[in-house]
């Protein structure tokens, strides 16, 4: 908005950026946000931790990564490649395989299926959506993903980490409808690869608060200002549209307010829980090549669900814990009375921990569209380890506010145009 020439003022109630999605620091805070007894001094300083408390990956070539470089904020950011990407499966966590050589050494499959697989891998590599020539007589606009398994002869289990692990669907859904998307998916996770061989996931040293305060750095270039720590008592309306903010006796006067659920209560409606569980480890998770950082699904079938189980870990190599630390999260869409249960098998794969922190907190979604009152709302952060759902949410956002869709190379030339040429 701040580059679109919005003038832009940023209150936020809690006193650190990023609200749901923060990097906490020092670690005895952490301690005190869940009413733990203080760190022990195993854990090192606590100024050399940074936790996420809803922590994401980048997919390389995602849309988030697209918003970065045309907005430059990787200016202020250093990026680390996340080491491997694995999926669950018969209690055992293997290596997603992603390119048609990893296919063939795969131990998640027998050898005909590695044929089958490496197949279906290649049309999907090869597929363009404008050219006929590379569909192979499959119309990607009407033919549903489960009949393009089947064209290719794949079984459930390929399915499972096919759809999970490189499609990243959240549920079975997909399998009934037109497979475009879903080849468009698996092309994003392979182009995004193989920038970087090891996984198609990127991290910010220092944690995802290094991205939240780019993008303030980035507004404040353009006249944003930001002030934290600043209650909202009333959000002021007049005849059904927003005008207003009060704060502390004091009225920000506004044509347009963009919020997330917690200033609008009355406003969202709830859409299930979700529960998160920060481990702190000393040790690299078994069986993953001792990674410093990875991704794990666990796909719902494999443990009678409805979704997936993701875990993804950091640790001290990306500067957001002490020496030989490692932070693991676990996160899933609460499904049954009892959330930690149903974190069970994600957890028993990170065994021994030194420490666990549980979050359950409830996902909400705008009532409205914001185009009448003016006020647009976010909505929660979901279970998945990526941004590319929030990313979606980013740019219908845009759309709602501004009529028209978010173009990154929009973005582009008006950064060229304020800050010259070499942008400096």
């Amino acid at each position: 908005m701040s580059v679109n020439g919005k003038k832009v003022l940023h209150l936020d109630h809690n006193p650190y950026y990023g609200g749901e999605i923060a990097s906490i620091t020092p670690l005895e805070e952490l301690y005190k946000m869940f009413h733990s007894i203080a760190a022990s001094e195993t854990m090192g300083r606590g100024r050399e931790w940074n936790v996420d408390l809803a922590p994401k990956f980048l997919m390389a070539n995602g849309q988030l990564v697209k918003m970065l470089l045309y907005t430059e904020v990787t200016r202020y950011l250093d990026f680390k490649v996340v080491e491997g990407s694995f999926v669950y499966k018969s209690g055992k966590i293997h290596k997603v395989p992603s390119t048609e050589a990893e296919a063939m050494t795969s131990d998640l499959m027998g050898i005909f299926e590695k044929r089958r697989f490496r197949k279906f891998l290649l049309f999907v590599a090869n597929f363009e959506e404008h050219d006929p020539k590379t569909h192979q007589d499959i119309d990607a606009k009407r033919m549903t993903m489960r009949e393009v398994y089947r064209k290719f002869d794949l079984g459930q289990d390929i399915m499972d980490f096919t759809g999970h692990a490189l499609a990243l669907y959240r549920n079975e859904e997909y399998l009934d409808q037109p497979c475009l998307e879903t080849i468009n998916r698996i092309k994003l996770y392979s182009e995004s690869l193989s920038k970087y061989t090891k996984s198609p996931y990127l991290y910010p040293l220092y944690g995802l608060g290094e991205l939240l305060q780019g993008f303030a750095r980035l507004s404040s270039i353009y006249g944003g200002i930001y002030m934290l720590n600043k209650p909202v008592d009333k959000i002021i309306m007049e005849n059904g549209r927003v005008v207003g903010v009060q704060s502390e006796g004091e009225i920000a006067r506004c044509k347009q307010l963009i919020c997330d659920p917690s200033y609008v209560p009355t406003q969202v409606k709830k859409k299930g829980k979700v529960i998160r569980v920060i481990c702190i480890l000393s040790h690299p998770i078994k069986h993953t090549n001792d990674c410093n950082s990875c991704q794990i699904i666990i796909p719902q079938m494999q443990v009678n669900r409805k979704s997936d189980i993701y875990i993804c870990m950091v640790s001290y190599a990306h500067h957001v814990a002490s020496d030989g630390k490692y932070i693991a999260n676990v996160s899933t869409m609460v499904e049954t009375n009892d959330p930690e249960k149903e974190v069970q098998p994600a957890l028993d794969l990170l065994e021994p921990i030194d420490q666990k922190f549980v979050r359950i907190t409830d996902q909400y979604i705008p009532t409205h569209d914001g185009t009448k009152s003016q006020v647009f709302i976010s909505r929660s952060y979901d279970a998945t380890t990526h941004f590319e759902t929030t990313c979606e949410d980013i740019k219908d956002m845009f759309r709602r506010m501004t009529g028209s869709s978010f173009e990154f190379e929009d973005m582009k030339r008006k950064r060229k145009d304020v800050l010259g040429e070499d942008g400096q």
